[in-house]
């Protein structure tokens, strides 16, 4: 479980705090999430396209 802790600790610190506000401002970004609806939707669409 070193890995379980190593993620903990990077987290925890300051640059863990930065990483995850940087991914909570990205996450409300409507571009952002436009983008992962549509990756959702090409995975989630089933059947093969060629």
């Amino acid at each position: 479980m070193a890995l379980v802790d190593k993620i903990k600790r990077f987290i925890s610190g300051p640059q863990g705090q930065k990483a995850r506000a940087r991914a909570e401002r990205l996450a409300r970004d409507p571009r952002n999430q436009a983008k992962v609806r549509g990756l959702l939707a090409r995975f989630k669409g089933g059947g093969r396209r060629h």
